[in-house]
């Protein structure tokens, strides 16, 4: 209930650029353009935990990207899920790289669960929601896409803003797993993990650590499934991944 009444407020009361708070816009011109970034890219955090799948994102973290997220995120601006999910969509067709559909099926975006207290404090599963407007964004483009939220939270976690590097990973480790039957959703195509921010790694790792439990199928010629970036693991393959955003010494080129 509480999401519907943040999309009526929204249609009702006046709009403000999610990113710099110009009056009259939803999103202004500027920070539209922020949002779209450099370009996406792969990017790697420092340092890069072992078991990160390949991961590439749309902007860097900071100024207007960091106010639209944050503002979709915790604020309800419900309406900025449509440019983030733009974005979030270049970020998975540069992770998934070229593929045939008839070979490897759609792309299966899995986005990384919130947790049930986060979701109901906000009012909505801002990862998802971003996921939701990504497939929607590629099918216009004419790929096949679909979101599948097959990965949910065995036990609780502390909130990861007020933790360090170390402290996260210890918070997420096996937090994670795939709900009964979900392996049966994600046989057919290609995985790709989604979030809407990547900082120390920590919950992609743990995510892709719980999809690797249920041996995905090695589906053959699929782009990124390498030995250099632990893509192929006894005839398995691990999902890749897009954010939004991440840090912006993760795009460092001399790093990806």
């Amino acid at each position: 209930m509480r999401g519907w009444w943040r999309v009526i407020a929204g249609l009702v009361l006046p709009v403000a650029c999610g990113g710099c708070g110009r009056p009259r816009t939803e999103l202004c011109p500027r920070c539209r353009e922020e949002l779209a970034g450099p370009g996406p890219r792969r990017v790697r955090p420092l340092p890069e935990p072992a078991g990160l799948p390949a991961v590439h994102a749309a902007a860097p973290y900071a100024d207007a990207v960091r106010s639209v997220l944050l503002t979709h995120k915790e604020r309800g601006a419900l309406s900025l899920a449509g440019p983030l999910g733009s974005a979030l969509a270049g970020a998975v067709e540069a992770a998934a790289g070229r593929w045939d559909v008839s070979e490897t099926g759609p792309l299966l975006l899995v986005p990384v669960p919130s947790s049930r207290r986060s979701v109901r404090a906000r009012g909505h599963d801002p990862t998802r929601r971003i996921a939701l407007a990504a497939a929607g964004r590629l099918r216009r483009r004419g790929r096949a896409a679909r979101v599948v939220p097959v990965l949910r939270q065995r036990r609780n976690v502390a909130d990861q803003s007020g933790l360090g590097a170390r402290g996260r990973f210890a918070n997420l480790a096996g937090a994670l797993e795939v709900v009964s039957g979900g392996a049966r959703l994600m046989e057919g195509g290609r995985v790709v993990l989604v979030d809407d921010l990547m900082t120390t790694g920590a919950s992609l790792t743990e995510a892709a650590r719980a999809l690797s439990a249920v041996h995905l199928p090695f589906i053959p010629g699929q782009g990124g499934a390498t030995a250099e970036n632990g893509g192929v693991e006894s005839g398995f393959v691990r999902p890749m991944a897009a954010v939004v955003a991440c840090s912006p010494s993760s795009f460092d080129p001399n790093r990806n």
